[in-house]
C-alpha cells in the first residue's frame, strides 16, 4: 500500500495537466498509428532493423496506447511513464543517434530532428518527478482516501 501511495501521490500544480495531455496524447496517437499505418508501424520497425518487426511494432504500440491513456487521465502517472521513458530512449538510440554518423546529416540535423523526442523526454521526466498534478485521477483518489481515513478517525 505504501508503494501505491508513493506512485500516486502528487503535489504538482493544476497546470501539470498540460504536460500530461502533451505526453499522453502524443503517445496515444503514435500507438494507434502503429496499428493503422504500416509506415509508422511494421515498415518503420523493419527499416530500423528490429527483430520480429510485426510483433515489436504492435507490442510497442500497445504500451503507447495503454500508457498514453493512463498519463492523459492522470492514473498511475509515474508508473505509466516508465515504459514511455524506455520507448523514448530506444527511439532516440535507434533513430536519432545513427543520424550523427550519416553523410549530409550530423549534429545540427539531429538537433532539429530530435526536438520532439527531447520535448517528450523532458515531459516524461517531469511527470516521473512531479506526479500527475492536482487535476488527475491520482489526486482524486488520494483525496478520497484521505477523507475516508479522516472520517474513520473521527468516529
Amino acid at each position: 500500500m505504501k508503494f501505491l501511495h508513493q506512485v500516486t501521490s502528487t503535489h504538482a500544480p493544476r497546470a501539470t495537466i498540460l504536460i500530461r495531455l502533451s505526453v499522453g496524447l502524443i503517445f496515444l496517437t503514435q500507438g494507434i498509428l502503429k496499428f493503422t499505418d504500416p509506415n509508422w508501424g511494421v515498415n518503420r520497425f523493419t527499416k530500423i532493423g528490429f527483430p520480429f518487426p510485426d510483433f515489436t511494432a504492435h507490442f510497442v504500440g500497445t504500451f503507447e496506447i495503454a500508457c498514453g491513456v493512463l498519463v492523459t487521465i492522470g492514473l498511475l502517472t509515474r508508473l505509466a511513464n516508465v515504459p514511455l521513458l524506455i520507448i523514448n530512449l530506444t527511439a532516440i538510440a535507434t533513430t536519432k543517434i545513427p543520424e550523427l554518423f550519416r553523410p549530409q546529416q550530423g549534429f545540427w540535423f539531429v538537433v532539429s530532428d530530435a526536438r520532439t523526442d527531447f520535448a517528450m523526454l523532458t515531459g516524461i521526466v517531469f511527470l516521473l518527478i512531479a506526479g500527475s498534478g492536482a487535476w488527475s485521477v491520482d489526486a482524486l483518489s488520494s483525496m478520497s482516501k484521505n477523507k475516508s481515513q479522516t472520517s474513520g478517525r473521527e468516529s
